[in-house]
């Protein structure tokens, strides 16, 4: 994954919009790419027609998807769109949007709780249960898994290594990050990179919500 790993990054001030132009950066590649786009007030990306999904995750602006006969869905920062396939899904906007995008096949396996065409926020899925840890299967497949965790107060991760490398979407609240033994705090619309093998944990001293994208 090209990506900066063992800091707190955002996304979104990562990836400012470039006035006048749309900016696509493949962080990973394969069958279940991972890009982030930038898109200046006033662009548009072409609608086209693809056999996969787009898993699209607003980090900031506004954010229109739309289709043919009139169909579009707006999104606003922190909403979330699983697009059809094999329909003409273009992207929009008006004042500026950074977004991540995830190519979903078919074939993977997806939450039934999430419909493909309604906007939803991912931390909305889950509730906070009180001295729990609640997770929750977005999708997967052998080379990719989506997941969203919901921490309570005083609960947390002990030190483990991920087999493969991991992106984290902060959603709600804030917690301890600790990597290779340093310890960063991590606020909702933050970002944290775990390379393969790297050693860490989670402490989360306040409520907190997270999504964490996994590639094997």
């Amino acid at each position: 994954m090209r990506e900066k790993t063992a800091e707190v990054f955002s996304i979104a001030k990562d990836n400012a919009p470039v006035p006048g132009c749309t900016v696509s950066k493949e962080v990973s590649g394969g069958v279940n790419s991972i890009s982030y786009f930038s898109l200046a007030k006033g662009t548009d990306i072409s609608a086209e027609i693809h056999p996969y999904h787009k898993f699209i995750l607003v980090a900031d602006g506004t954010l229109t998807v739309y289709g043919r006969d009139g169909w579009s869905r707006n999104l606003q920062t922190g909403d979330v769109i699983l697009t059809q396939t094999d329909v003409a899904v273009g992207m929009r906007t008006d004042t500026g949007a950074v977004y991540t995008e995830l190519q979903l096949r078919k074939e993977d396996k997806m939450n039934e709780v999430i419909k493909a065409g309604e906007v939803f926020k991912l931390a909305d899925l889950i509730p906070y249960q009180d001295g729990k840890i609640i997770n929750m299967d977005i999708v997967h497949n052998d080379k990719m898994k989506f997941v969203i965790m919901a921490f309570d107060a005083g609960t947390g991760l002990a030190e483990h290594a991920a087999p493969g490398e991991a992106l984290i979407f902060a959603l709600d609240g804030e917690a301890v990050i600790v990597y290779e033994g340093k310890e960063h705090r991590i606020r909702a619309g933050e970002n944290f990179h775990f390379a393969k093998g790297g050693l860490h944990a989670v402490k989360a001293d306040k409520k907190f919500k997270m999504a964490l994208l996994l590639t094997l």
